[in-house]
């Protein structure tokens, strides 16, 4: 076990073990890409499969991060500010995903428009489309303009 490993692990009493192997899974995506940079191994760029999960994953945890600030602010209102920015910092990660979605080439032509008077073709870009107009749908509900405008703090 390296000490990476022992300094994320936790204990197995937690209480929330999909959070924790979510987590796993990315850190061992990120291990991986890491590992192949510094052999010298060419890794393959993002691809729309690629950026459409990233995408679910952070769309996940902005959903989760506003139903924490929501629990958490009447009883610690310093904290529930804390995770209200991290919520908008995170609606401006997977705003930027999703950008980087559709400057991708797509495999049909024509298919890399988000379109929201249409409906996409297809998957991956009708689920990431349809992802991402619900979560501008609860930005919109819960955040200001200022908000997003602000610099991280």
């Amino acid at each position: 076990m390296s000490p990476d490993d022992r300094r994320d692990a936790l204990p197995t009493s937690d209480a929330h073990p999909y959070l924790r192997a979510a987590t796993a899974g990315l850190r061992h995506h990120t291990r991986t890409l890491t590992a192949q940079a510094s052999t010298g191994e060419s890794g393959r760029p993002a691809d729309r499969p690629h950026l459409d999960s990233l995408h679910a994953h952070l769309t996940t945890l902005h959903r989760l991060l506003d139903q924490l600030a929501e629990h958490t602010r009447p009883e610690r209102p310093a904290s529930g500010r804390h995770l209200a920015t991290a919520h908008a910092r995170l609606w401006q990660a997977a705003d930027s995903v999703h950008a980087a979605f559709h400057l991708l080439p797509a495999s049909a032509p024509g298919g890399s428009d988000c379109q929201p008077e249409r409906l996409p073709e297809g998957p991956p870009v009708l689920t990431i489309c349809q992802r991402h107009l619900a979560a501008s749908h609860a930005v919109r509900r819960r955040t200001t303009a200022a908000d997003l405008a602000a610099p991280a703090s």
